[in-house]
């Protein structure tokens, strides 16, 4: 079974944000008494993307974002990116509330 790790504020020690030495792009670091997480710039950004539509969109209320290759997208984009699924809102909150 996979591990679950769920992070609550009081469970962040401290985050930074901001490109690093010799990198080109962001990097969001979680630091907590445990642990230090690093996301790349596109993964935050296609998570805030995902929460944004789900936070302002009149109608929509889950979203999965799933990794696809992309092998000719749009230029200064990633070859793989988190694409929006077509699956509906009650398979993703099941799946959701299963995983909890």
């Amino acid at each position: 079974m996979k591990e679950k790790i769920a992070f609550r504020n009081r469970d962040v020690k401290r985050v930074l944000i901001g490109v690093p030495e010799n990198h080109k792009h962001l990097r969001v670091i979680i630091e907590t008494d445990q642990k230090i997480i690093v996301f790349h710039e596109a993964v935050i950004a296609n998570i805030v993307r995902g929460f944004t539509i789900v936070k302002t969109h009149p109608t929509v209320e889950a979203v999965e974002l799933e990794m696809k290759r992309i092998k000719e997208g749009k230029g200064g984009f990633a070859e793989f990116q988190l694409i929006e699924t077509n699956k509906n809102k009650e398979q993703i909150i099941k799946e959701m509330s299963n995983l909890i």
